[in-house]
C-alpha cells in the first residue's frame, strides 16, 4: 500500500464520537425550535459550520462545545454517551429516543414551529393516544 492509498488517521480527523456529539447537538437545536443559523450566531459560526458540526465532519474545540452547551442550555456532558452504571437524565433520555429515528426528529422540527398553544396540546393528546393504541 502506498501512501497516498493509506487510511487517514491524523489527530485531526472526524472519529464516530464526533459525529455522536453532533447529532445530539443538532436534536436539541431542533427540540428548542433553531435553525442553524441563529445557532450560529448565539455561538458566533456560520450556519454552515454548525452544519459541518451536527454532521461529524468537523471536530469541536473544547471552548466551542462550551460555548454551544451553553446556547442549548445543556451541561457539556450530554453531548458524550453515559458512563456505564450511571442513570441517565429524563430529558436527555427523551431527546434520544426523538432523535433515533427520521420521523422523530421531523416530529421535534416540525412540533417546535408551532406557535398556537392550543394546536400544540391537541397534537400532544392525539400522539399520545396513537401511542396508547400501538
Amino acid at each position: 500500500m502506498n501512501r497516498k492509498d493509506a487510511p487517514r488517521n491524523t489527530a485531526r480527523a472526524p472519529e464516530p464520537l464526533d459525529a455522536m456529539v453532533g447529532a445530539r447537538i443538532a436534536s436539541r437545536r431542533a427540540a428548542l425550535g433553531l435553525s442553524q443559523t441563529a445557532l450560529g450566531e448565539l455561538v458566533g459560526v456560520s450556519c454552515q459550520q454548525v452544519q459541518k458540526y451536527e454532521g461529524g465532519q468537523n471536530r469541536i474545540s473544547a471552548s466551542r462545545l462550551h460555548h454551544l452547551a451553553l446556547a442549548l442550555g445543556l451541561p457539556v456532558e450530554a453531548f458524550f454517551p453515559e458512563r456505564p452504571g450511571e442513570a441517565e437524565n429524563a430529558e436527555l433520555s427523551l431527546m434520544r429516543s426523538m432523535a433515533a429515528t427520521p420521523e422523530g426528529r421531523a416530529m421535534a422540527d416540525g412540533f417546535s414551529r408551532i406557535e398556537d398553544r392550543s394546536v400544540r396540546q391537541a397534537l400532544t393528546r392525539l400522539v399520545e393516544v396513537l401511542a396508547r393504541a400501538a
